[in-house]
């Protein structure tokens, strides 16, 4: 397979978020209001942040209220909603909400669409889980035209647009980016193809997730020809967890923090699958399977390569936010990310590695002109005022030794 990748790879987090009910929730929000600034002064590129009503772990119910609160508080990064929940919505009122963000982010906002990840949400509000994916595409056939500033009439058997349009024309043009959520099965792959919209690769590091990239990437290529449409490498971003330090062995005792209620909770709460079973170790599990990276930079490069090879090329990687370890690890791996990890793919430092080279390759020659000129000047200078004030080091390494005579 050929790959293709941008010259320089984006990075980001997925934040659903993931906390334990053993802690106070406001300030886990907070949490992680602060881990999007940190992640900004680092330099990441984007943050997705997560729609979720119960369970108990992911607590941001309105995506929409989180990136306002964020884009105050940030300069670059770009804020998408990953993901609005589509079923949940009547398109028009979530149009308006993401238009309205658009504006006052200054077109730095994304747009993030799903059918709904967890039933218990669904449940609640009486709406059948097997119907969840074919409103995600009737909504997102009215979403697709209205975010563009056109009219739309559509009427389903859930909601009604009557001569329906935004009232502000779209800050961005002709629209925000639209992605589409995307696991296992073709569903995502076929709604992003229909629209020409980018595809959010969730559990990308799954055996099954992983399994599918090739295979959804082509299904949306060719969704999207059928329909006049284009795919954007570019725009793909795929999503896995990893936690990094310096060390292997300190990357395993950080994750002691967090790791089993994290898997307690896909294991027996969210109705998500996950591979990892119960009595062995987890850490050496999910490193062996790829599902996860705990360990050092280096292993988080092998991590992007493997993804980059089974993709066939792709243009974001998104850090799953997990809190495996405690606050400060955490920004700690995130750092050492930024530091060691993206300048490989960004190509940060080829011209820098390039001056380098060069400067290696030729340092016999330079060495020699800046002894040279140093060494007229010292001649000069004895034979104007003579050596009595230099030093026999500085002789010695002009080649006078002790007979400055030799300079005149």
């Amino acid at each position: 397979m050929s790959t293709s990748l941008p010259a320089r790879l984006r990075f980001g987090a997925f934040i659903a978020p993931f906390h334990p009910p053993d802690e106070n929730p406001t300030l886990a929000l907070e949490r992680d209001i602060e881990l999007v600034q940190w992640l900004d002064r680092l330099g990441y590129e984007e943050a997705w942040i997560g729609e979720h009503h119960s369970a108990g772990y992911e607590l941001i119910a309105s995506p929409e209220l989180f990136i306002a609160t964020v884009a105050e508080r940030t300069r670059h990064i770009r804020l998408g909603t990953g993901v609005s929940s589509l079923s949940y919505h009547h398109p028009l009122m979530l149009a308006d909400r993401i238009n309205q963000l658009d504006h006052i982010t200054r077109g730095r906002v994304m747009f993030g669409v799903g059918p709904g990840a967890l039933p218990s949400d669904a449940y609640m509000m009486g709406i059948e889980v097997a119907k969840q994916r074919d409103m995600m595409d009737d909504a997102l056939d009215a979403l697709v035209p209205l975010l563009r500033g056109e009219t739309v009439n559509r009427k389903t058997d859930w909601f009604t647009l009557q001569d329906a349009r935004l009232q502000m024309t779209p800050y961005s043009r002709p629209s925000v980016e639209i992605a589409v959520a995307s696991q296992v099965s073709p569903t995502g792959a076929r709604a992003a193809g229909r629209h020409g919209a980018a595809i959010l690769s969730l559990g990308a590091t799954s055996a099954g997730g992983f399994n599918a990239l090739s295979s959804n990437w082509a299904i949306g290529e060719q969704t999207a020809a059928d329909h006049g449409k284009a795919m954007d490498r570019n725009a793909w971003r795929l999503v896995g967890p990893m936690h990094i330090a310096e060390t292997r062995e300190q990357a395993r005792a950080n994750v002691q923090f967090g790791l089993e209620k994290w898997l307690f909770y896909f294991r027996e709460v969210a109705a998500l699958p996950i591979s990892v079973e119960a009595g062995v170790d987890p850490v050496d599990a999910m490193n062996a399977t790829g599902l996860a990276v705990i360990g050092t930079p280096d292993d988080a490069i092998a991590q992007i390569e493997r993804l980059v090879g089974q993709s066939g090329g792709f243009g974001a990687y998104l850090h799953l936010a997990h809190n495996w370890a405690s606050w400060d690890n955490t920004k700690k791996s995130y750092e050492l990310f930024a530091r060691y990890v993206a300048p490989r793919f960004q190509q940060l430092n080829v011209n820098r590695e390039a001056s380098m080279n060069w400067a290696r390759d030729n340092h016999a020659a330079f060495l020699g002109q800046q002894v040279q000129a140093v060494g007229a000047r010292v001649a000069r200078h004895i034979a104007e005022k003579g050596a009595d004030n230099i030093s026999p080091e500085i002789l010695q390494a002009m080649g006078m030794g002790d007979k400055p005579e030799a300079a005149q």
